[in-house]
């Protein structure tokens, strides 16, 4: 057996139903579910000796379940097949039909994530279909049921200092236990341009300010991504 201490599999195919200004996920009618993928997902943790697993995947907005029944099957499997890998889980907003994110909820990943992307003024240009207190209905959900929660937010689209202050305290009020923060890249040139390259001491001052507030786990830097030493975030 071949060992890995975390690894990252994204579910659901690769084409999104949504077409956010910041995200080179392919945009369009997506194929359909293949029912096998949480099993070929377990051998392929199994395989590699993961020890601590992140799963994600595209929006399915068109589907009844947001694609729920097989996210939970998934993580059902992985359970199964690999008993000691600890689970984190990125997961949509499932457009707030929250008896789907529920059917997550009930297979008890040690860490639930979902990404607020963003400040509240700027949601709309950069995450189209999605809502700013959608999200933090979402993570509020999560953390009551006594999951650690996680979200994370991109930096240099245009925000202002009070405006990441007041997101860490929206955050913190919906029960987020970790935050990643990180600097946005344009992945192509018609995606939202980067408005600010911001500082590392910048990033420190927040990472600071943010266990200054109340988060458990702060990850703040320029190559700071979702998945960032997530094997670290099982405090």
């Amino acid at each position: 057996m071949l060992g890995c201490g975390t690894a990252t599999f994204m579910i659901l195919g690769n084409i999104c139903t949504r077409s956010c200004a910041f995200c080179a996920v392919a945009t369009g009618r997506p194929k359909d579910v293949e029912t096998d993928e949480p099993m070929r997902v377990a051998q392929s943790v199994k395989l590699m000796g993961v020890k601590h697993c992140v799963i994600t995947s595209v929006d399915r907005d068109d589907l009844k379940d947001g694609g729920s029944i097989i996210w939970a099957e998934t993580i059902r499997t992985i359970r199964e097949q690999s008993p000691g890998t600890t689970l984190e889980t990125l997961v949509p907003d499932f457009q707030g039909k929250w008896e789907n994110l529920q059917r997550v909820i009930d297979e008890a990943p040690e860490i639930i994530s979902h990404n607020l992307e963003t400040v509240r003024r700027l949601t709309r240009q950069v995450r189209i279909q999605a809502k700013y207190d959608r999200s933090l209905e979402a993570l509020k959900m999560i953390s009551s049921a006594g999951i650690r929660t996680k979200s994370g937010v991109m930096l240099g689209l245009g925000e202002l200092e009070h405006e990441v202050l007041e997101t860490m305290d929206d955050l913190l009020e919906a029960g987020v236990h970790i935050l990643t923060l990180g600097q946005y890249l344009q992945p192509t040139r018609s995606h939202l341009p980067v408005a600010e390259y911001i500082h590392p001491d910048v990033f420190a001052s927040y990472k600071k300010i943010g266990l200054e507030k109340g988060f458990k786990y702060v990850e703040s830097g320029p190559l700071v991504r979702s998945s960032y030493h997530a094997e670290k975030h099982m405090f």
